[in-house]
């Protein structure tokens, strides 16, 4: 009995996993992980795999290309970046360099599945969507071992992507599509790159203070702008409703 490729779903998701529990592993015998720290990595893992899973499913996805396979890498060393800065929280001191070094190629790589994407004719909606989710919350998850050391301030550089998320749940306007610009695409990549200067532990106190006040207050200009952009135009959009409302009802009126 054979069962057609166009409705066997990607196994993936299940790979994906797979190879974060190894990741985990390594980093278990490699950094000494806490219970804590390993027990937040797996579980990014599962969510991560379920989310993944399911998404595939409601696409129709049978196969994760192989941008999203890049992507998919990324978080994937995301997730080890998970456990080791969550067993730093917990008072485990870990290795900088190898927190560092995951974090940079996961940030090195961000280039190159939009690239493959493009040359291969496999953008996706999904794709895009994937991308972005791991780099905020890679972001999010740097953010947090910076906050360790400099204040909970430097929390909100993580916090930020989601809380613009969370507003437009009861403000619909956010979610209307932005025009594309390239500060705002530099201002997201360098909000990883500085995080991960910073982490590094190379720059004096106050130099790190200042790296992450440009990295809060960049993103701090992009999300405003880009929020009083959204709030323009969602006015020109009620006026040009209400003004069509108004054209269309007095003929009516006048019958």
């Amino acid at each position: 009995m054979t069962t057609s490729t166009a409705t066997t779903p990607s196994r993936a998701p299940m790979t994906g996993f797979a190879a974060q529990v190894l990741l985990i592993a390594l980093l278990a015998l490699t950094a000494g992980l806490t219970l804590g720290g390993g027990i937040a990595g797996i579980t990014y893992g599962v969510v991560l795999c379920g989310l993944l899973g399911m998404a595939l499913q409601r696409s129709g996805m049978t196969f994760l290309g192989w941008a999203n396979l890049v992507t998919f890498s990324r978080a994937i060393l995301a997730g080890g970046v998970t456990a080791l800065v969550t067993s730093s929280v917990l008072g485990h001191p870990v290795p900088v360099w190898l927190l560092v070094t995951i974090a940079t190629v996961a940030l090195a790589m961000d280039g190159v599945d939009g690239q493959v994407a493009r040359r291969t004719g496999t953008t996706s909606e999904l794709g895009a969507r994937f991308d972005m989710e791991v780099d905020a919350f890679l972001i999010l998850v740097l953010s947090v071992y910076a906050a360790v050391t400099y204040g909970w301030w430097a929390l909100a550089i993580g916090i930020f992507r989601y809380a613009f998320v969370a507003a437009s749940w009861a403000l619909p306007w956010l979610n209307a599509a932005l025009p594309p610009k390239f500060s705002r695409k530099v201002v997201a990549a360098q909000q990883g790159i500085l995080l991960v200067v910073v982490a590094s532990g190379l720059l004096p106190f106050w130099a790190g203070a200042g790296v992450l006040a440009v990295a809060l207050g960049s993103l701090t200009w992009s999300f405003g702008r880009d929020i009083a952009w959204l709030h323009k135009a969602s006015q020109v959009r009620a006026a040009a409703q209400t003004r069509w409302s108004s054209s269309h009802r007095e003929p009516a009126l006048a019958r």
